[in-house]
């Protein structure tokens, strides 16, 4: 029995696929329904199988064809004041209510649900199906996929990335970096501070540094950018070190992130922020040969640059009959397909305002206009 956008919806959100946890329930699930339609699905695990991308083919192996991507995590829900359960699809006032309604198990919902229509319109070029995981953390899954996407595939026409868009057209998103610095101090008696090296206060200056350095970026800000804020951000998420009031701090460490701009090359502020480290070392080291500052880069994913003329772009634009364009300051893997040499854009239904929050919800009438859109593709790959 075909399955309405609704019923997927429920089954995908049912599945707790937070990124601590395992996709591999969903992903099976999704593999088990394609092989009922006799669709094959290629998976790209992760090292230990915890995690699995997966990847379908529907239509002939031809030039051409569009991908839509979409990631299966979701971000926890731990401290939220939910009404219901996250994970038990509501519907309530024209509303679908669950974690990753929004963001984004709703747009790969849609696409599978719409499967039995992309197998009987005889497609003259492929429908690929693209899921991901750990996109909330890092977008560490997609890489591995995309790679043997290039591989494996045809050329590939178009990408549309299915982020919650309000069906808008946007055709570029920021990067995103994500690190940790850890300073090792010395210890000793705060009375001796002296002799001493304090890695709380250590750390202290270089957050102030990556605060300095947005400061600088706000005060040049091009007020043309498209962007909300219009210029590169620098943030620092957590600190943690110390172990009492009078002990001098042996070590801290703190994360944070760099969310690029169009043009903009983070390491430029790794470097600086690397200098600023140095400056402080001499000191450091003539207490103790054993204090230090280390920054590791634990995640990263490139932005994706506007590209208007591009196959992606006039596709989608065709397709929403919309004009307009917007770009957004969240991170995405549409930049990872873009590296890749794909023509890349996102498009999908939901409000980000939703995402994340308690209660996260999808209005019908943007189901709606999905599977509008998604049909709409379905008759222009068919032609």
């Amino acid at each position: 029995m075909d399955k309405t956008s609704r019923d997927v919806i429920a089954r995908l959100v049912g599945f707790d696929t937070v990124s601590r946890h395992s996709n591999m329930a969903l992903i099976d699930w999704v593999r088990n329904y394609l092989a009922g339609l006799g669709v094959e699905s290629r998976l790209v695990p992760n090292e230990d199988g915890s995690k699995a991308n997966l990847y379908a083919t529907i239509g002939p192996m031809a030039e051409g064809g569009v991908v839509l991507s979409g990631h299966t995590d979701v971000v926890p829900v731990d401290g939220q004041a939910w009404d219901t359960d996250p994970f038990t699809l509501v519907e309530r006032d024209g509303k679908l209510y669950g974690r990753g309604t929004a963001d984004m198990k709703s747009f790969s919902a849609i696409a599978l649900a719409l499967v039995p229509e992309m197998l009987a319109a005889n497609l003259k070029r492929p429908i690929h199906l693209a899921l991901s995981y750990d996109e909330e953390i890092g977008c560490f899954g997609a890489p591995f996929m995309i790679q043997r996407m290039v591989q494996e595939l045809p050329p590939v026409g178009a990408v549309i990335v299915g982020e919650p868009t309000s069906m808008g057209v946007v055709l570029a998103h920021k990067g995103c970096y994500a690190l940790r610095t850890t300073v090792t101090g010395h210890e000793v008696h705060s009375s001796q501070v002296n002799r001493g090296v304090s890695a709380v206060m250590v750390a202290a200056r270089l957050a102030t540094f990556v605060a300095d350095m947005m400061a600088e970026n706000k005060a040049a800000a091009d007020p043309a950018s498209p962007f909300d804020p219009p210029y590169t951000t620098l943030h620092v998420g957590t600190i943690n070190g110390g172990t009492a009031l009078n002990i001098m701090a042996k070590r801290c460490d703190f994360l944070w992130d760099i969310r690029t701009v169009t043009g903009d090359d983070w390491r430029t502020y790794l470097n600086r922020f690397q200098a600023f480290c140095d400056t402080l070392l001499p000191e450091m080291s003539a207490i103790s040969p054993d204090c230090g500052i280390v920054t590791e880069v634990l995640a990263g994913a490139p932005g994706l640059a506007p590209d208007p003329q591009g196959r992606a772009a006039q596709l989608v634009h065709a397709l929403t009959g919309r004009n307009d364009t917007t770009v957004v300051a969240y991170g995405a893997e549409a930049g990872q397909f873009q590296e890749a040499g794909y023509s890349t854009v996102m498009c999908g239904p939901g409000s980000i305002d939703q995402a994340h929050q308690a209660n996260e919800f999808i209005e019908i009438d943007q189901v709606t206009a999905c599977e509008r859109f998604l049909r709409g593709l379905i008759t222009r790959l068919s032609a």
